[in-house]
């Protein structure tokens, strides 16, 4: 079996990759939406996996998923694609205009290990949500579990090739006023990757 596991930094992956294992290539994206939706389309035109892994942190707005936990994103959406009117957000469907923007896993492949991790909702966004209305305003439109700004795009590019994919998430942080004395990073990471390992070696 051909894996390809997607991070968007080599610092989020750094225990598997050390680890290695044949059948199993790592691609670095970089962070944000256009690099991972390209660097991702790009790999799975010119080869073919049996399998897509997108490997990373989030941030959680929902209390049961503490840092630490780790969640398998089976919906994601680009939360930010509208346009604003006064106060108010209008999505593309209030626009009626159309474009890919929501995005759903219906198919995950079978894999033991994956299927023991909590099913999340989530939304990808070029800015972190850092204050008191906007993440009230996000909430409200969405009630989205967890936050990254890679998912989406990796989900659409795995979709538009018709790969089997899974969106591998650990909470690094609680979606609140940015407080960087508070993140998990070191634990998320290190949880991540253990999950990530069984699920490669269940594969």
């Amino acid at each position: 079996m051909r894996i390809l596991i997607v991070a968007a930094t080599a610092v989020e992956i750094a225990p598997l990759a050390r680890a290695g294992r044949p059948g199993v290539e790592v691609l670095l994206t970089g962070v944000g939406m256009v690099p991972t939706a390209v660097r991702c389309a790009t790999a799975l035109a010119m080869e073919r996996y049996d399998f897509a892994l997108n490997l990373g942190l989030c941030g959680s707005f929902d209390p049961s998923l503490p840092p630490g936990a780790v969640v398998h994103v089976v919906e994601d959406r680009i939360a930010e694609l509208g346009a604003e009117d006064g106060e108010r957000f209008l999505s593309i469907e209030d626009l009626q205009l159309t474009g890919d923007h929501h995005f759903v896993n219906a198919a995950p492949p079978a894999n033991a290990a994956l299927a023991r991790l909590p099913a999340a909702r989530g939304i990808t966004v070029n800015t972190v949500h850092g204050s008191t209305a906007s993440i009230d305003a996000v909430v409200r439109r969405f009630s989205p579990q967890v936050e990254s700004m890679e998912g989406a795009a990796f989900m659409c590019a795995c979709l538009q090739h018709r790969v089997a994919f899974a969106q591998v998430r650990a909470v690094s942080n609680v979606v609140e006023r940015r407080n960087r004395a508070a993140w998990k990073m070191d634990e998320a990471i290190e949880r991540l990757n253990a999950a990530a390992r069984e699920i490669v070696e269940a594969a």
